[in-house]
């Protein structure tokens, strides 16, 4: 098996973007929804909108040039390519920093975060809380390849991510994520993996206590967002973590059917003004939506929810950690929630603005909670 670390450059062949052109001109239209509101799903209306502007104003070669100008990277890893963004800082005491998006996210996530957590000094920072930046695709997801066996769940990207900074050479670094990148910082933190200095994640990875009997205010509003949250809008885990093969056919044959599937969650889960085009451009909604069209991955993204789910113990995490509460996100926990897992709790906030694609809607934010997180691990090792 092959060690190297190959770059990699997107070149999208304009046949397939012709292609995408013609399916969205082909597109047979589901009637409107009989409600005002998003509650039967994205409205017919958005969706057009959306559509027409996919298929009339939206550049491709825009997001290309993006991903390419950062610099992208693959190495394969037991048997499967993995793809990522490498962006080292011109800071030479930088401390390496991998960052895990997950569904229905990409790497696309992080592009308005990379600059400043690389080149703190031209964003106006300081120079001691840089970070080299490494923020692969999930196996499955964007640019990496797709595994042929089944095991592929949180605990072994987990593995493999720590395989990847190792080959990477970094004897001391450092794990972010949300989502699915949440759970799996969380399993990497778990394993501690020699030079991991610490954690941050902006979507806490924990069950809440089954006694209720004392639950804070605050607490009972958490809980009884996560019971609304299965209640109404995870129809799209339930779908993926028992049949990813079979919602796999429309979302690799129907941009407009992945586009809807990936739309709506926007609109759910991120902290807006009534409108996911008042948080996020519909340029950045569909770079994202992109990376699951292009490299025909919305069945293999889904089977990260069937071999996920199966088995998804909440386990200790004994490396120091930082959690940051987004007020739109709908698994948040209280500080001594997290405590239970997270044993070596270092920092813990609550941010005024945001949701669960936090480096997406508030880069700003999201840089700041980093930075105070990983300073404090500086602090400590500088003594």
């Amino acid at each position: 098996m092959s060690t190297t670390i190959e770059p990699f450059t997107v070149t999208i062949a304009e046949a397939q973007l012709d292609d995408l052109r013609t399916r969205l001109d082909l597109t047979r239209w589901e009637e409107q929804e009989t409600v005002d509101d998003w509650s039967q799903g994205v409205p017919l209306a958005k969706m057009k909108a959306l559509v027409d502007y996919w298929r009339n104003g939206y550049d491709w070669r825009r997001c290309e040039k993006i991903l390419n100008d950062f610099g992208q990277f693959k190495t394969e890893i037991d048997g499967v390519d993995i793809h990522f963004l490498h962006v080292r800082s011109p800071h030479p005491n930088a401390m390496p920093l991998l960052m895990t998006h997950g569904w229905p996210g990409s790497v696309v996530e992080f592009f308005k975060v990379i600059g400043p957590l690389v080149d703190t000094v031209a964003h106006g920072g300081k120079a001691e809380d840089a970070f080299h930046v490494i923020a692969p695709s999930l196996p499955g997801y964007g640019f990496s390849g797709k595994p042929k066996v089944t095991g592929w769940n949180v605990q072994k990207v987990a593995a493999t991510w720590i395989k990847l900074m190792d080959r990477l050479g970094y004897d001391r670094w450092s794990a972010q994520g949300g989502d699915w990148g949440c759970a799996i910082t969380a399993w990497i933190g778990h394993y501690e993996p020699k030079g991991l200095i610490g954690i941050h994640l902006n979507c806490p990875f924990l069950a809440p206590p089954e006694d209720q009997s004392d639950f804070t205010p605050e607490e009972q509003q958490m809980f009884a967002d996560r019971i609304e949250f299965y209640k109404w809008k995870a129809g799209y885990s339930a779908e993926q973590s028992t049949r990813p093969q079979t919602i796999g056919y429309s979302l690799v044959d129907s941009p407009v059917g992945l586009a809807s599937w990936i739309y709506e969650k926007f609109y759910d889960w991120t902290d807006h003004k009534g409108t996911v085009e008042s948080i996020l451009t519909m340029d950045e909604v569909l770079d994202n939506i992109m990376l699951y069209w292009l490299p025909e991955t919305g069945g293999s993204a889904a089977r990260m929810y069937w071999e996920s789910f199966r088995d998804l113990p909440f386990v200790p995490v004994p490396v120091p950690s930082g959690i940051s509460i987004f007020p739109v996100e709908a698994h948040n926990a209280s500080k001594r929630w997290c405590e239970r897992y997270y044993t070596n709790l270092i920092y813990y906030n609550q941010t005024e603005q945001g949701g669960h694609f936090a480096s997406f809607e508030q880069p700003d934010i999201f840089v700041d909670e980093v930075r105070k997180t990983f300073a404090l691990l500086r602090q400590e090792s500088a003594r």
